[in-house]
């Protein structure tokens, strides 16, 4: 009897807890990994090592297989991601740098924006990659606090091929800056905590990442929170704690999945340790497709053709969980065409949140998401540009319409070991319509066998030239915004960052 008294205070206290939870709109968590490949994780048919947490994700939540990002390179994935917009309306291409003077435009709302119109609290920590400079930082967009490195991992001078060089001439002009840790905020601003990171540095941003977002989930469950978790990793050069390094027994590549399959379950668990698993949607996805010039220090298309760099589906389609008990159905797949330039447009939906004014290209599919009885895709085409402005494609639910291009490839070599690419190699793209139902290899034109379809891709195509131009046409788009600069007011990190 005395013990069921000192209980019931506790029970009522997580009784109006969730009531509470129940009442709010719900935490949104984004785990973005960095250059992962469609058959990298268990749940799309990586064997060589165990992805346990990940397994959880997709049993107790929703496997998208035709999830695909907006351009299969950084700065133009992330920046479509968080606006979900098309890269190209953005004017970001390629990857930004450390002597890049643009950045996310002020203009563009931000998803972290969109939540804190509602009142989340909203953090961000990895890597960001839309601009260094304090006018793009997270801070500036949305995010309360930040906690990262502001572009890739290999923009760095410890770069093994940057060793290399120097090695073969010690006096090789190494075109890195040393690549610095930052933490941010909205009230106390921009400040380095090291600026010259090191090897052993990079081998702890995951677990610190996840340390840091772990910690934010719990001092914020009482009130609704925006999370954006984007990994460095798996991108190169790969790095893994001590916890992780050997442990796979598939190499270095194995390790570092397998960390971050780690990261994934602190997060499930710190989000179900606070009683707000059905208040909380995680999404999981990556930037691009796999370095596959890196060998065995990158992942794996599986069936899908070419890698980061093409718009072949290996560049551009992702392996997508989501995660949201009780609302999102229990092992359950979508085979469904979704964009990553969607989740934004859905999370306003799911907190009542007013999309931006400007024209944005993502679409609402909570009833994909949500597994209801007959949802389809919204879109009725999505543009695959690359190269600064190329329509490269153009595809629907079923079929691709790819257009002549230069692209690169291994030509199916294994690439390099140790952290060293090999070179690659230049072909062209022919005309061709894929059906990729039935090829999802891209390997079989069928050019000739649906005039139909030939016609309205060529037709969508001709709407999105009009709208985002085409730089393979040397044609502009009149719904092209263009990125945020650096004007002669605004503060410039020096590329030492001392």
């Amino acid at each position: 009897m005395i013990r069921s008294l000192l209980l019931l205070p506790i029970l009522l206290f997580l009784t109006s807890l969730a009531d509470a939870n129940s009442q709010q709109p719900p935490n949104i968590v984004v785990i973005f990994i960095d250059d992962m490949g469609y058959a990298d994780i268990g749940p799309f048919g990586a064997t060589d090592y165990p992805t346990p947490n990940l397994d959880r994700m997709a049993a107790e939540g929703r496997k998208f297989t035709d999830f695909v990002v907006s351009s299969a390179v950084c700065s133009a994935s992330r920046a479509a991601l968080l606006t979900g917009t098309y890269h190209t309306r953005l004017g970001i291409a390629g990857a930004l740098g450390p002597r890049s003077q643009i950045g996310i435009n002020p203009d563009e709302t931000t998803l972290a924006e969109l939540c804190k119109s509602k009142g989340y609290d909203t953090a961000m920590f990895g890597k960001w990659h839309l601009g260094h400079n304090p006018k793009f930082l997270p801070t500036q967009h949305g995010f309360d606090q930040y906690y990262g490195i502001p572009y890739s991992n290999d923009m760095w001078p410890l770069h093994p091929e940057s060793v290399a060089k120097r090695q073969n001439d010690p006096h090789a002009n190494i075109p890195w800056p040393a690549l610095p840790m930052i933490v941010a905020d909205q009230k106390k601003g921009v400040r380095v905590v090291n600026d010259d990171m090191l090897p052993e540095h990079q081998a702890e941003m995951t677990q610190e990442f996840t340390r840091r977002s772990v910690e934010f989930i719990k001092n914020r469950a009482d009130k609704p929170f925006f999370l954006y978790l984007a990994h460095p990793m798996v991108h190169v050069p790969l790095y893994v704690s001590k916890d992780f390094e050997g442990k796979s027994g598939a190499g270095l590549f194995g390790d570092v999945v397998m960390e971050v399959d780690w990261s994934v379950g602190q997060i499930l668990d710190a989000i179900e340790d606070m009683g707000i698993e059905r208040n909380t949607l995680v999404i999981f996805t990556s930037d691009n497709g796999p370095w596959l010039s890196y060998g065995n220090h990158a992942g794996s298309s599986g069936a899908l053709r070419e890698g980061k760099g093409t718009m072949f589906e290996g560049g551009y389609r992702e392996p997508t969980l989501m995660w949201w008990k009780g609302k999102i159905p229990a092992g359950t797949t979508c085979d469904d065409l979704c964009s990553s330039i969607d989740i934004l447009p859905t999370v306003a939906k799911l907190i009542d949140a007013r999309l931006p004014d400007h024209k944005i290209d993502g679409k609402d599919i909570r009833p994909l998401m949500l597994g209801e009885e007959g949802a389809k895709t919204p879109h009725d085409a999505f543009y695959c540009y690359y190269g600064g402005g190329q329509l490269q494609a153009v595809r629907n639910e079923r079929f691709k319409l790819v257009f002549p291009h230069r692209y690169r490839t291994t030509k199916g070599h294994p690439g390099g070991t140790g952290g060293l690419p090999i070179p690659y190699q230049h072909e062209m793209a022919e005309l061709a319509l894929y059906d990729l139902d039935n090829d999802v290899s891209e390997s079989t034109n069928v050019l000739n066998d649906y005039p139909d379809v030939l016609a309205e891709l060529q037709n969508a195509a001709e709407l999105a030239r009009a709208d985002l131009g085409d730089k393979l046409q040397k044609r502009k788009g009149s719904g092209v915004r263009g990125p945020g600069k650096m004007t002669a007011d605004d503060k410039h990190l020096p590329l030492t960052w001392k």
